[in-house]
């Protein structure tokens, strides 16, 4: 998507003033929805601010994550189109591959896999809300969709604000983005073409979580269609409507668990106990001092039980999908590698009755 040949606003600056008539008539409208009201990208909207509000990052992520642990105590948010992830902490343990395509940081509070070789552009972002100046450090993918999201907190160290900006600053404060349109994706192989008798034994076969994804590739299979064809012993459909019931009987129960949120680029993870559970609407939420999620339940449409087999035995997940087979969030019960399964996570986890096939 581009500013100049696909929308009506011919520069940033007639975006900008686009979206503040918009802003003056939907006030609380957030950055999201407000660029799909435009037609335009969140990251091209946050692009029309420089020079009022942002400021725009050399992408040098080997530097630039392991540097966010100078903020302090922060809010890191991750979402894709029906699910967000908030999760406070520090940026700690920081890790970037050599071949900077993949990173990690996997501290007890703030904990990411990132898949970096999508990363395109990233902002600086100081805007003045009702509550005060919000900050934010913000990055976005080659199509201008939000990837994550760094916050600063009460908390924060706010001295840090202003070096880490000024050392990340882009020579060039340039609003073009070179967005790139999405890839189509294959259609999805037939089922009749596919080894079902070979994915069950490769399943079987699984001594990691890790590998499933692998073992995807391998077989040429979208994530949806392996669970429908794993077997029962391995995949079983669930009424979707079991899903806030799964949190609800995790706080009741104090069953720790692992929250994964995720979009293509980046995934995180809240790993502890869930307690504060409320609907809104449609969507439910943790709201919980330390971790928030926000699930729009109307954008999960399958939910299945999975069983994969590891090293450390069975390990049981929860992974709902959208109607575009893309998956919404997952949850497992609280574990290290090498330790097994929590027994009161797998009995929650087992009591929902499947589906009829």
């Amino acid at each position: 998507m581009n500013i100049a040949n696909s929308t009506p606003h011919t520069s940033p600056a007639s975006l900008y003033q686009a979206w503040q008539r918009l802003r003056a008539e939907q006030a609380g409208l957030r950055a999201r929805d407000a660029a799909a009201k435009l037609g335009v990208s969140e990251g091209e909207l946050t692009a029309c601010r420089l020079g009022i509000d942002a400021v725009r990052l050399r992408t040098d992520w080997a530097a630039l994550l392991p540097a966010l642990g100078e903020l302090g105590y922060i809010m890191a948010l991750t979402r894709n189109e029906h699910c967000v992830h908030e999760r406070k902490g520090n940026y700690r343990e920081v890790s970037v591959m050599a071949n900077g395509q993949m990173g990690l940081v996997v501290s007890a509070d703030i904990d990411l896999r990132l898949f970096l070789g999508g990363w395109a552009s990233v902002f600086a972002v100081a805007e003045d809300t009702a509550r005060g100046t919000q900050r934010s450090i913000q990055v976005f993918d080659r199509q201008g969709l939000a990837v994550h999201k760094v916050f600063l907190t009460e908390r924060s160290e706010l001295s840090a604000w202003a070096p880490l900006v000024e050392r990340f600053r882009a020579e060039q404060q340039s609003a073009e983005l070179d967005l790139q349109a999405l890839a189509e994706r294959a259609a999805p192989r037939a089922d009749v073409e596919v080894d079902v008798s070979a994915l069950r034994t490769d399943w079987a076969a699984l001594q990691d979580t890790h590998h499933f994804f692998a073992m995807l590739k391998r077989h040429t299979l979208t994530r949806t269609q392996a669970l429908r064809l794993a077997g029962r012993e391995w995949a079983e459909p669930l009424d979707c409507a079991e899903l806030p019931k799964l949190l609800e009987g995790a706080a009741s129960g104090e069953v720790p668990i692992m929250v994964f949120v995720g979009n293509q680029h980046c995934i995180q993870i809240h790993s502890g106990p869930v307690n504060n559970l409320r609907w809104m609407g449609s969507w439910f939420n943790v709201l919980d001092p330390e971790f928030n999620l926000h699930l729009k339940t109307t954008g999960v449409v399958e939910l299945w039980r999975v069983r994969k087999p590891s090293s450390d035995g069975v390990i049981t997940s929860w992974e709902a999908f959208d109607a575009d087979g893309e998956l919404v969030l997952q949850l497992f019960g609280a574990r290290k590698p090498g330790i097994p399964e929590l027994t009161d996570w797998r009995a929650l986890a087992e009591l929902a009755v499947a589906l009829s096939e």
